[in-house]
């Protein structure tokens, strides 16, 4: 191989001409400076977390996952259970067994972003090595097998009878596909964005690197829907409609204090998608972001705009529910609930 085909097969040369894996600072950065004039404006650095007065923080860290979660009608959520910190195996296996729950399920802490040790659990071995890792309590939560991922941001002032969906990311899992040559590890190296998971996922297919898969096999590597773990995000745009924000409102309002964030869902179809028939695996607050500006072949320039927009809104909403008697988190508490947030997360 030449240098120069070794160079443009690297890793950072991947990451250095997709911006979407760029560090978080260099987005986020003008983001900033507009977050420092907005705070100015509402004399509160904290002023986002009357954004949904129903959630701690308005959901920006240090908010409980299955405390959201309750908010949500059953016919609209996977079984949730929570299972406390310090839980050995057989502690965790009974309680698994009491709720009816069966091998796999999905396990995620109760405090965490950005699918921080979201894993699919498989056998008990899998539950040990989760236990070693985790900090804090953490949910058991049953596995939605429905084909299609999405995250789908909503939006309403406390002032607006209606409110809408403002984006939508489509998640395309990380997969390799056979042609009845390679091996699957060359399947996932010859794949940049499979080939920058490599080390992560090794240990989950090291008996089967060697194999050949056969031509037209589509093997899923990673099922969690998440841009860490290689998911690609995709501008699912295109599929706002009146109708989608009108089934969505609904749920949204059924949410005592909700007003801004992204329900991250899996459902059967599109139409479903449209008519609200989904699974809300989780409902993020003003934390989240429109994660469709990170589909590849969105401009950085735009989505630095998308962004402003984004903030623009969080002022907005947490400013009307302020007005209407909403207090903004004081400085200490604030402190306190990131303490919390970080102490989870290391």
């Amino acid at each position: 191989m030449s240098f120069l085909k070794r160079i443009t097969r690297s890793n950072f040369y991947v990451k250095l001409t997709n911006w979407e894996y760029w560090p978080f600072g260099i987005l986020q950065f003008p983001v900033i400076i507009y977050y420092g004039w907005l705070s100015l404006r509402s004399r509160s650095l904290l002023f986002f977390t009357a954004s949904n007065p129903g959630i701690v923080m308005g959901g920006m860290f240090g908010e409980s996952k299955y405390d959201i979660l309750r908010s949500i009608p059953d016919a609209l959520k996977p079984k949730t259970i929570v299972i406390e910190k310090h839980s050995t195996r057989a502690e965790v296996m009974d309680t698994l067994t009491q709720n009816r729950y069966s091998l796999p399920v999905i396990f995620k802490p109760d405090l965490g972003e950005r699918g921080f040790m979201v894993t699919r659990i498989n056998n008990e071995d899998d539950i040990d090595d989760y236990l070693k890792k985790v900090r804090v309590r953490f949910l058991a939560q049953d596995l939605v097998d429905l084909p299609l991922e999405f995250g789908v941001f909503y939006q309403r002032k406390p002032s607006e009878d209606k409110g809408r969906v403002t984006s939508i990311v489509m998640k395309e899992m990380l997969s390799v596909t056979g042609d009845g040559v390679s091996t699957l590890e060359q399947l996932i190296l010859d794949k940049p964005r499979a080939k920058l998971q490599f080390e992560r996922i090794r240990p989950m297919y090291n008996a089967r690197l060697k194999q050949v898969l056969p031509a037209g096999e589509k093997l899923e590597l990673v099922s969690i829907g998440n841009h860490a773990l290689g998911t690609k995000f995709l501008n699912g745009n295109h599929l706002i409609t009146e109708k989608l924000s009108a089934s969505f409102d609904a749920i949204a309002k059924n949410i005592e204090g909700f007003y801004f964030g992204r329900f991250d869902l899996r459902c059967a179809s599109l139409d479903d998608l449209e008519n609200g028939k989904v699974k809300i695996v989780e409902l993020n607050g003003c934390g989240a972001e429109p994660a469709h500006i990170y589909d590849p072949d969105f401009r950085i320039i735009d989505a630095v705009g998308v962004l402003f927009r984004h903030w623009r809104a969080i002022f907005e909403i947490a400013r009307e529910n302020h007005q209407r008697g909403t207090p903004y988190t004081s400085l200490s508490e604030g402190k306190r609930y990131y303490r919390l947030f970080k102490s989870a997360t290391r």
